[in-house]
């Protein structure tokens, strides 16, 4: 990768193990350089460290200037950013009389202010290329809440109407803002322990979905998806 200007560039928010790798790998195979965005530095490095083409950018999503000023210099490091896949997104789980307010306000800090911090950094370049895509990870907790969800649900409820006013505004400018409803147990060692007796064409592979996402950011502006929703085949919904 000699030359920035012969690659797109993505940034993925919310790397990590899981759907965060898939997606860093899918879009690097695909041709781009990828910035990947944690929170936590040593873990985001070596996940770097692993994808060739991929660069680690720690930085709390919920921090707007430094989300400004990491983006910033994504840009100035790597080039135009064309690409945004909002991946972040923490959960808290407890029901109205449990959750802590601290906890409420984390997953809302994650899920939508973030992805509002995100959008606001990447909006200016888009909107001077013509084009773009911001694609979230969002979930069917946003759709209905459980009685365990208070916090999560409504956080995910708040990102999900979030994408939808981005995709009403920015549509009309040549960006494309999709969301994706992610409806099943992703597979990863974590939910492998939580879920020992489950087979493994249970879970979600972080690989297909990401496959489903890169298609989208793929997608000619004559046929735009805003939503679309991935659940395993076994899947009762």
């Amino acid at each position: 990768m000699d030359d920035r200007n012969d690659y797109p560039v993505c940034v993925i928010t919310g790397a990590g193990p899981g759907n965060g790798q898939a997606l860093a790998r899918r879009f690097v195979a695909g041709g781009y350089r990828v910035a990947l965005i944690a929170r936590r530095a040593g873990p985001l490095q070596a996940l770097a460290d692993d994808i060739e083409g991929a660069a680690a950018y720690p930085v709390d999503v919920g921090d707007e200037q430094g989300v400004n000023e990491t983006f910033a210099r994504i840009a100035a490091e790597l080039g135009p950013i064309q690409t945004l896949l909002y991946n972040a997104g923490g959960a808290v789980f407890g029901d109205a009389e449990t959750i802590t307010t601290e906890d409420f306000a984390v997953g809302w800090r994650s899920n939508a202010l973030g992805l509002l911090h995100c959008a606001r950094a990447v909006i200016p370049g888009m909107r001077a290329l013509g084009s773009g895509q911001i694609i979230v990870s969002g979930a069917t907790a946003s759709k209905k809440g459980g009685a365990n969800f208070a916090g999560f649900a409504s956080a995910k409820a708040a990102q999900h109407s979030l994408a939808q006013s981005l995709a009403r505004q920015l549509g009309p400018e040549g960006i494309h803002v999709a969301i994706f409803i992610i409806d099943g147990v992703i597979d990863s060692e974590h939910t492998r322990e939580l879920l020992p007796d489950w087979e493994t064409e249970q879970f979600m592979q972080p690989e297909d979905i990401a496959d489903s996402v890169y298609h989208v950011a793929q997608q000619p502006r004559s046929a735009w998806t805003f939503e679309i929703d991935l659940r395993p085949f076994c899947e009762s919904w």
